[in-house]
């Protein structure tokens, strides 16, 4: 019995990093750029490894989120690009799983969006700890696009799976009051 509990938990769990779990009311937003003047953007965008990220919630409060650019590179780059394009703002946390993480960042609010094109995995060594930012993926590792998610609570089952390039410094009691559905009104690029 023990077994059975096992592998459905392993299943939820994937269903939920790969987007294949609940649908919402859609929140469509128009692709930004053709895919390889898009990709070609996220390699232009220079870091100088002061750059945060401040998540404004719509209901109030704000998330502080410190980049790990030597680990994930590429994917800091996009997220800092689409940040920067005003790409998140307005989008939602379609999907939030008490005790396991706080997922956001799809355009159409029900985690099958992208924007318009993927980036390559950079799967690195950092932990699955509370308040770690990763990025969602489907099957296929190189899959990952704009959708995020936040670490409520470690979840050392996913390291070396998903790529890991943040962590939330200030803001984690923010983070574990959000609900479904609950705006990032937006997010902003600063330097620390």
């Amino acid at each position: 019995m023990k077994k059975i509990y096992t592998i459905i938990f392993i299943a939820s769990v994937f269903l939920f990093i790969t987007g294949c779990a609940q649908k919402e009311k859609p929140q469509e937003k128009p692709k930004i750029e053709a895919k390889t003047e898009a990709t070609e953007k996220v390699k232009e965008v220079e870091l100088t490894g002061k750059e945060r990220a401040i998540i404004y919630m719509k209901k109030g409060g704000k998330i502080i989120i410190e980049f790990f650019p030597e680990d994930a590179p590429k994917t800091v780059r996009n997220f800092v690009k689409l940040a920067k394009e005003g790409f998140y703002d307005g989008l939602t946390f379609h999907r939030v799983v008490p005790n396991f993480v706080a997922q956001g960042g799809c355009p159409k609010g029900d985690g099958t969006g992208d924007a318009g094109y993927n980036i390559e995995a950079e799967f690195n060594t950092r932990s699955h700890k509370a308040g770690t930012v990763a990025m969602a993926r489907s099957q296929d590792p190189n899959s990952a696009s704009c959708q995020f998610y936040i670490c409520l609570a470690p979840q050392p089952h996913l390291d070396g799976k998903y790529t890991v390039f943040g962590q939330v410094l200030e803001g984690m009691d923010i983070v574990k009051k959000i609900k479904k559905g609950d705006i990032m009104e937006s997010v902003k690029i600063v330097k620390k």
